[in-house]
C-alpha cells in the first residue's frame, strides 16, 4: 500500500534534520493537521499523509467504523494494514533525506492518534516526541507493544482530550494516560474545556510541547 503525502521542507536538509509526520482523523485529510505548518519551526521536514480509505461523506479513513456496533468500532485487519503501510512509508521517507542522527516526532488526531498509540509503542526506537489529540490506546491494536522501560523513557509524550467530546469519550482518552503510566512513559496529559477538536489553549500548548 502506497499512501499518499504532502510535504514541507527546509531550506536546508542534513542528517541533523527534525521531522514530523501528521496522521489526520477519519473522514479528513492530509491538509488538516497541514494547516500547523506556519507555527512550526522552519527547520523541520514536516510530512503530513492521506489515509487510504474513501469515506461516505468525503475524505478518507484509516479504516472503516461502525458506529451502530462497538465491537466492530475498527476494522481491526484495515487498522493493521494502515500501521504498515505508515511505518514503511516512514522509514522510506527517513531513508530519502538521509536521516541519521535526527528527531522523529509524530501527531495524530482522533483516528490518527489511534494509530500513533500503536505505532508509538510498538516502534519506540523510531519515535522522540509524541502528540495524541483527541484519541484513546485501542487495545485490539497493541497486541505487540514493547514494555521494557529502558527503550520507552526516551519518548516524550503529549495527549490532550476535550471534556465534552461526544465522540471519542473523554473516559476513553483518559485510559491514554493510565497506559503511559502504568508505562513508565513520560508524558503530559491535558484536559480542555470543548469538543472532538483542538481549541486555541490546547494548539498552543502542542506548539510549546514541540517546539521545547
Amino acid at each position: 500500500m502506497e499512501l499518499k503525502y504532502i510535504v514541507r521542507e527546509p531550506e536546508n536538509i542534513n542528517a541533523n534534520t527534525t521531522i514530523l509526520f501528521m496522521i489526520h482523523g477519519y473522514g479528513s485529510n492530509e491538509q488538516d493537521l497541514f494547516s500547523f505548518v506556519p507555527t512550526l519551526p522552519k527547520d523541520w521536514i514536516i510530512v503530513s499523509y492521506r489515509a487510504p480509505k474513501d469515506t461516505q461523506f468525503g475524505g478518507y479513513s484509516w479504516y472503516d467504523i461502525d458506529f451502530n456496533n462497538p465491537d466492530k468500532f475498527v476494522d481491526v485487519t484495515q487498522a493493521n494494514e494502515s500501521l504498515n503501510a505508515l511505518l514503511k512509508s516512514m522509514l522510506d521517507i527517513s531513508n530519502h533525506y538521509g536521516l541519521v542522527n535526527n528527531q522523529t516526532h509524530i501527531c495524530g488526531f482522533s483516528q490518527g492518534g489511534v494509530l500513533t498509540y500503536a505505532m508509538a509503542l510498538s516502534c519506540p526506537e523510531m519515535f522522540d516526541k509524541i502528540a495524541i489529540l483527541s484519541a484513546y490506546p485501542e487495545e485490539k491494536l497493541l497486541k505487540n507493544i514493547v514494555k521494557d522501560k529502558k527503550k520507552l523513557e526516551r519518548l516524550r509524550f503529549f495527549v490532550s482530550h476535550g471534556a465534552d467530546d461526544a465522540i471519542i469519550p473523554f473516559d476513553w482518552g483518559k485510559k491514554g494516560a493510565d497506559l503511559l503510566y502504568d508505562l513508565s512513559c513520560f508524558f503530559t496529559f491535558r484536559e480542555y474545556d470543548n469538543g472532538h477538536g483542538i481549541n486555541q489553549k490546547n494548539y498552543m500548548d502542542l506548539m510549546h510541547f514541540l517546539e521545547k
